[in-house]
């Protein structure tokens, strides 16, 4: 064997023992961030404190879960503008759901999602519409507590009801349970953030970015 040959040859040897070693050492990396990302995406299904409130029928094949606060301007643009598009083409048919998370960015926001939760069970996607349409009335005037109560009368709540729904501790605790669990389990730290069948969404603002992401789920 020539000494190019023997060069050559302890190399090859080389570099295919560090190639061994490499794929050795992260040959569980996959498997195990399959399963991390399998545990994640259960741990997003289940409801947290409060029951989940659910847009769509049950069976829908895709999910989506929203974290949203009741002040925030871009989620009140997403559900005047994206919603409408989503609930069209993919949650009437059945082919998808959503499910609606409190993520309150202040006191005011969770005290709309609370009041969302008072009102009867089958007004509550009609409630958080109301406040996201309406923001500019009540999210952003010198008295919002007077401002929300004037708006929540028109759809049944009285001085006595308003004041005990917002009093309401265990309500609260529940709120709040929200965003510290989207917080601490599933990495939210901005409003609205999306997940479909649990992959958290970086594109999903506008219809052609939701078609992108959904169209294809309700195909296969």
């Amino acid at each position: 064997m020539t000494e190019f040959s023997a060069t050559l040859s302890r190399r090859t040897m080389l570099s295919t023992a560090a190639t061994l070693a490499l794929v050795g050492a992260t040959a569980g990396v996959a498997p195990e961030r399959a399963l991390a990302q399998s545990a994640i995406e259960a741990e997003l299904m289940k409801p947290g404190t409060l029951p989940d409130m659910v847009l769509g029928k049950a069976d829908a094949p895709v999910t989506i879960v929203e974290y949203a606060s009741m002040t925030c301007p871009h989620c009140a643009n997403w559900h005047k503008t994206v919603l409408p598009h989503i609930k069209e083409k993919y949650i009437e048919p059945g082919k998808v759901k959503l499910i609606f998370r409190e993520f309150p960015l202040d006191p005011l926001a969770a005290a709309a999602s609370m009041l969302a939760r008072c009102a009867p069970q089958d007004k509550y996607f009609d409630m958080t519409s109301m406040f996201f349409d309406q923001q500019r009335t009540w999210a952003h005037v010198d008295d919002p507590v007077s401002a929300l109560f004037n708006l929540v009368k028109q759809v049944g709540f009285t001085q006595d009801s308003f004041k005990a729904c917002l009093t309401n501790q265990t309500l609260l605790d529940g709120v709040k349970e929200s965003r510290a669990r989207a917080d601490e389990k599933f990495g939210v730290d901005a409003t609205p953030t999306f997940f479909v069948n649990g992959k958290k969404q970086k594109g999903f603002s506008t219809p052609d970015e939701v078609d992108q992401v959904l169209g294809p789920l309700v195909k296969s």
